[in-house]
């Protein structure tokens, strides 16, 4: 199950322990042990081995696997006490402090944070000082996050105007949240009052949420598995036909597909399994000379046409401005 970049963070803590004391784990035991698949097990021990009691890039952790069975070569080595240099420790503080102003921060995790900091700055002496003197804002859906996560914790319903850009069109909504995860994106899934059906919501596309007083109560669902990503057509999708050329071969990069054949120009005709066609249009779009849909013909007259009236509206704001 996906899950968001905190829960995480806190797992990935949590498995430095835990492999410390299990030298040599099985990869499939310690998934089990924290209820996660073994690819999202080897996507953190990717990372593990980029941490370390040093932020230049000495004492990091030596961890590796073979596919069955996990290592950490030093343990020792990187369990002495943290010395901070003055440029670690203000780095430290910024970054801290920043974090604490999340507002989809979970208060417990505030307060824990904010605790830490104190210790820190009692730690860094005259590094905090320089360090109260900078500061880093963030640009997320953080507000949208924080209602999520409220709505799930006290069961109740939300109100949406969502940007949908397979419609490219705002729509007012109820939803029943179901969980928070990310993919990418930040996600949340919930019960659609509007279509009485499951449904996914990208949170930065959410133009203007409100926590309702109704409860929240969504039908029993199986969670998806979304270890295979958020994308997974099923063979009962209808097929479209998209050819790139060089340019575009990050098509094939970033969309799951059935085929990807070579061209002659360097280029690929790629075959994508979609349960809304029409959301495709935007990658011809977006694609331009790179690509074009060759098949259904409907739909690859479709983006031809939508292709012709943004240039024809281009050129009319064009000459205006030159007016």
């Amino acid at each position: 199950m996906a899950v968001n970049a905190i829960d995480q963070t806190r797992r990935m803590l949590s498995l430095v322990t835990y492999l410390r004391e299990r030298p040599g784990a099985h990869v499939s035991d310690v998934a089990r042990a924290f209820g996660i698949t073994e690819d999202e097990l080897i996507s953190d021990l990717d990372v593990l081995p980029m941490c370390g009691t040093s932020f230049r890039g000495g004492d990091l952790l030596d961890i590796d696997t073979d596919g069955d069975r996990i290592w950490w070569h030093n343990p020792d080595d990187v369990a002495e006490p943290l010395r901070l240099a003055a440029d670690e420790a203000t780095a430290l503080l910024v970054a801290a402090r920043a974090v604490a102003t999340l507002p989809g921060l979970r208060e417990s995790d505030r307060q824990a944070l904010l605790r830490a900091t104190a210790k820190l700055e009692a730690a860094a002496g005259e590094a905090a000082g320089a360090s109260s003197r900078l500061s880093v804002t963030f640009e997320s859906e953080g507000g949208v996050f924080a209602d999520v996560d409220r709505a799930i914790s006290e069961r109740r319903r939300l109100w949406l105007r969502y940007y949908s850009p397979a419609r490219d069109e705002l729509t007012e909504r109820e939803v029943d949240p179901i969980r928070l995860f990310a993919v990418g994106h930040t996600y949340m899934e919930a019960w659609c009052r509007l279509s009485e059906a499951r449904r996914t919501f990208r949170l930065d596309r959410v133009a203007e949420i409100k926590l309702l007083d109704a409860p929240a109560a969504p039908p029993e669902l199986e969670l998806r598995d979304l270890s295979a990503g958020l994308v997974q057509p099923s063979a009962d999708d209808p097929e479209v036909e998209v050819e790139v050329g060089p340019g575009g071969r990050w098509v094939a990069e970033y969309y799951p597909h059935d085929s990807a054949e070579e061209l002659p120009d360097g280029g690929l005709r790629i075959t994508i399994r979609t349960p809304a066609p029409a959301s495709l249009r935007r990658l011809a779009l977006r694609l331009g000379r790179d690509g074009r849909i060759t098949s259904p013909r409907d739909l690859a007259e479709n983006a031809r046409r939508a292709a012709r009236e943004a240039l024809a509206a281009y050129d009319s704001d064009d000459a205006q401005r030159q007016d």
